[in-house]
C-alpha cells in the first residue's frame, strides 16, 4: 500500500538540490572553518556564502544572520539572549507573547521568570487564534525587554497580522517572530520585525541546522559560550555543510513560494470543505482564511484523536494530532486550550499539513478521514 506523507509540519524530506549543494561539505571539503589553512579557509568561505544568501533571501545585513542548531535555539537565544542583555543594560525585567506559541518560546519565556525575575504577559488569542495587535500595544511597558509571537501557528496554521504588531511595538521594544512555519510559504522580507527565527528541515534542508536573523544593533547576549563564534553570538564549531544546505534550500522554496501557495491553498480549502461537509462532528480550528496555504487542522468531538490518527495511517495516510514536540503527550494541546476549546475535544485534534510540491488528490484524503472518524466512532 502506497503511503502519503501528509505532515510535512513536522518536518519536509530534505530535498535533492539541497543534497547535491551539501555533499562537498559533508566529504572532500570538511574543514573547520576557524582552521587558518587552505582547507579550513575553503570551508570559510562556503559559510560566508550561505550567510550571503541567506541575507538576501530575508532582506537583511549578512552580519544579522547567525546559524543555529535550529528553530529551537534560534527562539531561545532571540528570547534569552535580547531579554538579559536588555536588563543588564536598562534593567528590564518584562516579556510579551502569546499562549499559544511553540514551547521552545514559552519554555525561554518561563526560564526567564524563573531564574532571572522576569515578568511575563501573555496577550490573549481569539477563538480563530489570532492576537490583538492593540491589545499587545496595551500589554507592553517601559521595562519591557521584547515581543515575541509566532508569524503562523504551527499547529492550526493561523497566521497573525505582522504589520499590525510591527506598529504596536513602533521600533520602541524588539519584535522577534517565530517564522518556522512562514517560511516557503509567506513573505520574509521587509516585515519590519527585528529578529526572524527559521529551521532548515520544514523548507527541505536537514534537521539540525537553523537561522537566527537579529538586527545587529540589538543587544544579544549568547546562550552557548566557547570559541566565540557567530560574531560572539553563538559559540561552537558552525555546521557548513548545514548552512550550505539551508541556503539552498531557502533559495528554492522562496522562489517557488508564490506559485506553490496558491496551488496549495487551492487543495486545502477543497480538503476543508470536504471534510466539513461528510463528517458532521468535524470542527476547523484556526482562523478561516488567514491560514498557513497547506494546513488543515480539525477536531473530531467525541472520538479519540489518537485513534483516528491510527486509523489514517492504515488507511495509507501518514498525519499528526498537532506539534510534532508534543507528540505522545497525553495533555490537551495548549494552543486549543488558548482558543477556547474544552479539553477532551483538544484531545481529538487531527493536523494535515500539505507540501510545496503536494501531489495528492484530496478525494482520498477526505475519503480516509470519513472513515477512520466512522471506524473509530463504532467502536470497529
Amino acid at each position: 500500500m502506497s503511503v502519503s506523507y501528509l505532515d510535512n509540519a513536522a518536518t519536509t524530506p530534505v530535498r535533492r538540490e539541497v543534497l547535491e549543494a551539501m555533499t562537498p561539505y559533508l566529504t572532500s571539503h570538511f574543514g573547520n572553518p576557524s582552521s587558518h589553512h587552505t582547507i579550513g579557509e575553503q570551508a570559510a568561505r562556503a559559510l560566508a556564502d550561505a550567510r550571503a544568501r541567506v541575507a538576501a533571501v530575508l532582506g537583511i545585513r549578512t552580519t544579522d544572520v547567525i546559524f543555529t542548531s535550529g528553530a529551537t535555539e534560534a527562539n531561545n537565544l532571540a528570547i534569552k539572549g535580547v531579554a538579559i542583555a536588555a536588563q543588564q543594560r536598562r534593567g528590564a525585567r518584562h516579556v510579551v507573547t502569546t499562549p499559544i506559541e511553540h514551547e521552545s518560546v514559552l519554555a525561554s519565556v518561563d526560564y526567564l521568570t524563573r531564574i532571572h525575575g522576569f515578568e511575563a504577559t501573555l496577550v490573549p488569542v481569539d477563538t480563530t487564534g489570532r492576537v490583538d495587535p492593540d491589545a499587545v500595544a496595551a500589554a507592553i511597558r517601559d521595562d519591557t525587554a521584547i515581543v515575541s509571537v509566532g508569524y503562523a501557528n504551527n499547529e492550526i496554521g493561523t497566521v497573525q497580522n505582522v504589520a499590525g504588531l510591527v506598529t504596536a511595538v513602533g521600533g520602541h521594544v524588539p519584535l522577534h517572530l517565530d517564522a518556522v512555519q512562514a517560511a516557503g510559504w509567506l513573505p520574509l522580507r521587509d516585515l519590519g520585525a527585528d529578529a526572524l527565527s527559521i529551521a532548515g528541515h520544514k523548507i527541505g534542508a536537514p534537521k539540525g541546522i537553523g537561522v537566527l536573523g537579529i538586527r545587529s544593533r540589538i543587544p544579544l547576549e549568547p546562550v552557548l559560550h566557547g570559541g566565540g563564534q557567530e560574531r560572539e553570538r553563538r559559540s561552537g564549531t558552525e555546521n557548513v555543510a548545514g548552512a550550505v544546505g539551508l541556503a539552498r534550500a531557502l533559495e528554492l522554496a522562496d522562489a517557488e513560494r508564490l506559485d506553490a501557495a496558491e496551488r496549495v491553498a487551492a487543495m486545502r480549502d477543497d480538503l476543508i470543505a470536504g471534510v466539513l461537509e461528510r463528517v458532521p462532528i468535524a470542527r476547523l480550528t484556526g482562523h478561516p482564511t488567514s491560514r498557513l496555504p497547506g494546513t488543515a487542522s480539525f477536531t473530531f468531538a467525541g472520538v479519540n484523536g489518537e485513534t483516528v490518527l491510527l486509523e489514517l495511517e492504515r488507511r495509507g495516510m501518514v498525519t499528526s494530532s498537532g506539534s510534532a514536540c508534543a507528540a505522545g503527550s497525553e495533555e490537551a494541546s495548549h494552543v486549543l486550550l488558548a482558543l477556547g476549546v474544552a479539553p477532551d475535544e483538544a484531545r481529538t485534534a487531527v493536523r494535515v499539513t500539505l507540501g510545496h510540491h503536494a501531489a495528492v488528490s484530496v478525494a482520498p484524503i477526505v475519503d480516509a478521514i470519513e472513515a477512520a472518524v466512522a471506524a473509530v466512532g463504532s467502536g470497529v
